[in-house]
């Protein structure tokens, strides 16, 4: 196993974590209230459906960006800070369930699989080439422009 000796080192690699933690509850406390906000006047000013819809998308945003952060934060102590196989045990779990939280997180927010976007793009991009508006609005590239 390897420790670190020199202390300053230690309590940077601490104080690192503990930043990423902060940075990832942050992320999501702070998102979670821009995106209630940002509902609640679009709510009032409209579509309440259109409004659910972002809230929904901007909530999921920041969960996302938030797991990020505290992944990060688990990486770093349980590989820098308190390298056991318990601690590397508990980690994996841990990658499992936030890897699994994400890619439901990207499917709500994205509508499709993460690893649909290449044939997605490949569609818009070849139905942008061909030109033919039929092709490119199918494709998701907007509707067809007439003239």
């Amino acid at each position: 196993m390897i420790t670190i000796e020199a202390d300053w080192l230690s309590a940077f690699f601490r104080l690192a974590v503990i930043g990423l933690e902060l940075a990832g509850t942050l992320t999501i406390l702070v998102g979670a209230g821009l995106a209630t906000f940002l509902f609640a006047r679009r709510a009032r000013a409209g579509d309440r459906t259109e409004a659910y819809s972002a809230f929904r998308s901007a909530l999921g945003r920041s969960i996302l960006l938030g797991l990020e952060f505290l992944v990060a934060g688990d990486i770093v102590k349980s590989l820098v800070i308190n390298p056991t196989l318990d601690d590397l045990i508990v980690l994996a779990g841990l990658v499992l369930v936030r890897t699994f939280l994400s890619i439901s997180l990207g499917v709500e927010i994205n509508g499709h699989w993460p690893w649909e976007e290449t044939r997605m793009a490949r569609e818009k991009a070849r139905a942008a080439s061909d030109g033919s508006p039929a092709t490119a609005e199918a494709a998701g590239c907007g509707p067809a422009l007439k003239g």
